[in-house]
């Protein structure tokens, strides 16, 4: 498990080296995140491209991790500028932080899949997309 932990938080270490993911991906990948984009390993690389186009100084901190036989459990929260179009918004330079939560699954060394769930609602409500809550 130590080992299986350490392969996923090396994936945040490296979340913007898109030459990573064969090191750090099985083959078969596959993401299960909300965000639309293309199957297996291009899908994590067009996802973590268009999060880095969109977000300066993108910072991603572990707040938590946990690991249980092939499953490893992380709670992050990720801080960034809004510098580039997302969501078919252009850039409002403002300030965000999102929290999210992401489940690996290892399997013979490496992610073989990582399930995303992330307060996008949150996100768009910082970025002026939607009104915040209550209003």
């Amino acid at each position: 498990m130590e080992r299986d932990s350490s392969r996923a938080r090396e994936s945040y270490r490296k979340i913007g080296d898109l030459r990573a993911a064969d090191e750090l991906l099985a083959p078969d990948f596959a993401l299960h995140t909300p965000l639309p984009s293309a199957p297996g390993i291009k899908r994590m690389n067009d996802v973590i491209t268009a999060c880095r186009s969109a977000f300066e100084h993108l910072n991603v901190t572990v707040e938590d991790m946990l690991a249980e036989e092939d499953k490893v459990t992380a709670r992050f929260t990720a801080r960034g500028i809004h510098k580039g179009a997302f969501m078919d918004l252009g850039p409002t330079g403002k300030s965000i932080t999102m929290t999210g939560i992401e489940i690996f699954r290892i399997e013979n060394g490496k992610i073989a899949e990582l399930w995303g769930e992330a307060n996008l609602l949150g996100l768009m409500q910082q970025l002026g997309i939607f009104p915040p809550s209550g209003k």
